[in-house]
């Protein structure tokens, strides 16, 4: 059998799926913006709960060797919290019906429609998805790697992700996986 060639292998798994999507363009001269998406003012708020979680977490291995239901149900409740912040943190900044849209998402980039000559290869940009029905929001940066005119009009726009913190990474990965298993349970369900 013939081998892939380099520009056909894939790393990471791809779907189609509809997301909130939002983006901001910058000059990659420029150092990167610190708050592209104007929620600069809760990052001590994201960074206290953040610990919370990391010490929750610490004490729920601990308990996990004492008290296995204990510890079931304390996952649950974090995890219900967890939901709750998701839920209000979308409350707060709800997004517009035409930040949704059909995206093609891996953990390496995104593929998506952009208005023409919004943006050209090369270009470096800010992303937030929000990934239903979790509603997560991972951020990223990333560069315009292919820019296609599309039937619909707009631009077909490939970015891959150049800086992504570990855990938006997860999330889309995490995403990725629960979304295929929704389609081959749809797919079972229909034979």
């Amino acid at each position: 059998m013939p081998a892939t060639p380099p520009s056909e292998r894939r790393d990471y798994f791809r779907i189609e799926d509809l997301i909130g999507l939002e983006y901001r363009r910058y000059k990659p001269s420029q150092n990167v913006p610190a708050d592209p998406f104007g929620d600069g003012h809760l990052d001590g708020l994201k960074a206290e709960l953040r610990k919370l979680d990391t010490d929750v977490r610490n004490h729920l291995a601990s308990l996990s060797e004492k008290d296995r239901l204990l510890t079931t149900l304390l996952k649950s409740l974090n995890g219900k919290v967890d939901t709750l912040a998701r839920i209000m943190a979308f409350e707060q900044n709800p997004l517009q019906p035409e930040d949704w849209q059909e995206v093609t998402l891996s953990e390496g980039g995104i593929a998506f429609v952009a208005p023409d000559n919004a943006l050209t290869v090369g270009d470096a940009i800010a992303l937030r998805m929000t990934l239903p029905p979790e509603l997560y929001r991972p951020q990223a940066l990333a560069r315009v790697i292919d820019s296609q005119p599309c039937g619909s009009g707009g631009t077909r726009v490939h970015a891959e992700f150049t800086d992504i913190h570990d855990l938006a990474r997860q999330h889309i990965a995490r995403h990725v996986m629960r979304w295929q298993i929704r389609q081959r349970q749809q797919q079972g369900e229909s034979s």
